[in-house]
């Protein structure tokens, strides 16, 4: 496989577009050390044309958010057929839609925090106070308002006391027009990659994450210091299989492909809820794939190679 010329696609213009960036430059720099001929390509109005005059063997999505994970891009490369590492557009599209994924996995009975979504209409039509407080009622307090879309944590915020849900309510909807609101879980956060391989998705350790200020948000995701990172993470065994578990079945019941990073609360209990799956996951130097990788005892380029090679014959 060496002789492939690979594109990565990296930037695009969501609010990621820097840490996709990093993502981009450290998985190019992975598979050159491998031997691959890499090209890096941003995501603009050159593209299609790229892609026609000069087709790669292969391409890999490095791109996070807007239609980097929605399946706007996939669609694009399945249009021109152009084999490609990660998900297809229809499993992005489901991973995309928090809600849907919540339904999807719940419906396939694994726990996920109790949640409604609401659009911003809504609260100008019917009144923001009236709805907040059924917010409360229904969902009671703490809880946790996030765009229904997007990744990084943009727009994600605890909200502890009824005050602050007005200004946090804003600063979601800065980041879309759908906020979800969930229950907040007390526990372990997690994060856990599934890898595709000869056997199928498969596990790798988890990822325990605590960052300092107690919100895992993207100051803390993308900052180093600010989090500390435990792999495999401090869990019992029991609670370590049960969380293996939801990442593989969030990545076979939404569809998924090649590898997929699911994010969870393990609960005192030794319970896995599941929060939300990102198809396209981060790649940087403070990103939960390459920790959980190297504790496996891979490394980023060869777990890609192999990618690559599923892409092309597949």
């Amino acid at each position: 496989m060496v002789d492939r010329t690979v594109a990565v696609l990296a930037g695009g213009l969501s609010h990621e577009r820097d840490v996709s960036l990093r993502s981009g430059r450290r998985l190019s720099a992975a598979l050159k050390s491998e031997g691959f001929g890499i090209e890096e390509w941003d995501t603009d109005a050159g593209l299609l044309e790229r892609l026609r005059t000069q087709r790669p063997d292969a391409v890999v999505v490095a791109l996070h958010g807007g239609e980097g994970e929605n399946g706007s891009v996939q669609t694009v490369l399945e249009m021109l057929d152009v084999p490609f590492v990660g998900t297809g557009s229809q499993g992005c599209r489901r991973a995309w839609d928090k809600p849907t994924a919540k339904a999807l996995l719940q419906k396939a009975g694994f726990a996920t925090p109790d949640w409604v979504v609401l659009p911003h209409s809504t609260f100008r039509e019917l009144g923001a106070q009236a709805v907040l407080d059924a917010m409360v009622e229904r969902l009671g307090l703490p809880l946790i308002l996030k765009p229904d879309q997007g990744g990084s944590a943009l727009g994600t915020q605890v909200v502890r006391e009824a005050a602050e849900l007005p200004a946090a309510m804003v600063g979601c909807f800065a980041y879309g027009d759908t906020v979800l609101a969930e229950r907040f879980v007390d526990g372990v956060e997690v994060a856990v990659t599934v890898i595709e391989g000869e056997h199928g998705p498969e596990a790798l350790p988890a990822v325990e994450i605590v960052p300092e200020s107690g919100v895992y948000d993207y100051t803390a995701r993308y900052t180093a210091g600010l989090t500390d990172f435990f792999t495999p993470a401090r869990l019992d065994d029991d609670a370590a299989k049960s969380v293996a578990e939801l990442a593989v079945a969030a990545h076979r019941v939404l569809g998924l492909r090649d590898i997929s990073r699911t994010d969870a609360v393990i609960t005192p209990d030794g319970t896995a809820h599941f929060l939300e799956v990102n198809p396209s996951p981060g790649l940087t130097e403070t990103s939960t794939v390459p920790m959980a990788i190297e504790a496996a005892g891979k490394s980023l380029g060869t777990v890609f190679a192999d990618l690559i090679a599923r892409a092309v014959t597949r």
